[in-house]
């Protein structure tokens, strides 16, 4: 038997190699400056960058963080006492934050003993506030928008009924808390659900009329109302609108349209 020989054919690299990439322009970059959506966040190979994905796991926990938020019940009250309004603390019935979460139904009625404080007052106007799926929404922006929404309200001469503040609380609460007032029309600020980018997003809700039963056709909302939304000023306004054309109209919900826009 003999060896077979092999040879190896080594090739040579240049001592210098000029490699030149011509790059076109990404156009999703500029539209990065007109929303926090994300868009155009590159890549590392065939993944997305390790930055991107830590303030995506950062953001889906202040999300998560936002769901199990508390109102903070004690500030609110305090915040909410320069109204010189009274203000009721009620209770769904839903006993907790994971009943709330498991029962949506609970959150849409009030306990017995909450509904037994509320006596007719037949006042134009119920404000109620509830935690909703964002208990931070509630304490960062519940406030600053009524400090807007309020004067306009009594500026008209309007009655406003006792305010109430409902924990572990859904939209629809707020129709039975106005009832019982025997309120004209119910105002119901509520914590939205938190978004990836909007875990504090405040939301409001008007129903002329009110009563139990209702459901979402029969309310105008109005939503993403903090600093990176829609602002205090804006959304007391749109809201004083839509009030004054729901007592006009005696109306609310699909059949009252935005025309403000034809006013001016």
């Amino acid at each position: 038997m003999h060896k077979q020989q092999c040879s190896a054919t080594t090739k040579r690299t240049p001592a210098s190699i000029i490699i030149n990439y011509s790059f076109m322009a990404d156009p999703w970059i500029q539209l990065k400056s007109f929303t926090p959506a994300r868009i155009a966040l590159g890549r590392t190979g065939t993944a997305i960058p390790l930055k991107e994905v830590l303030q995506f796991r950062m953001a889906h926990a202040h999300a998560r963080d936002a769901v199990y938020s508390l109102a903070d019940v004690k500030t609110l009250q305090d915040q909410l006492s320069v109204f010189q309004l009274p203000v009721h603390v009620l209770h769904s019935s839903a006993a907790d934050r994971h009943e709330y979460l498991q029962r949506p139904d609970k959150g849409r009625k009030l306990d017995e003993s909450s509904a037994q404080l509320l006596t007719a007052t037949s006042s134009d106007v119920a404000i109620i506030i509830a935690d909703g799926l964002s208990a931070t929404a509630v304490n960062k922006h519940a406030v600053p928008l009524l400090q807007q929404l309020i004067p306009l309200i009594q500026g008209a001469g309007m009655s406003i009924a006792p305010i109430c503040l409902v924990q572990q609380g859904r939209v629809a609460v707020g129709d039975e808390v106005a009832a019982l007032l025997q309120a004209k029309a119910a105002i119901m600020l509520i914590g939205e659900r938190p978004g990836l980018s909007s875990p504090d997003s405040l939301g409001m809700y008007l129903t002329y009329r009110p009563k139990v039963g209702l459901t979402d056709e029969a309310r105008n909302c109005i939503s993403n109302i903090r600093e990176a939304g829609l602002s205090y000023e804006a959304a007391a306004a749109k809201t004083f609108y839509l009030l004054r054309e729901a007592v006009r109209l005696q109306l609310s919900g699909v059949q009252l349209k935005d025309n403000e826009h034809l006013l001016s």
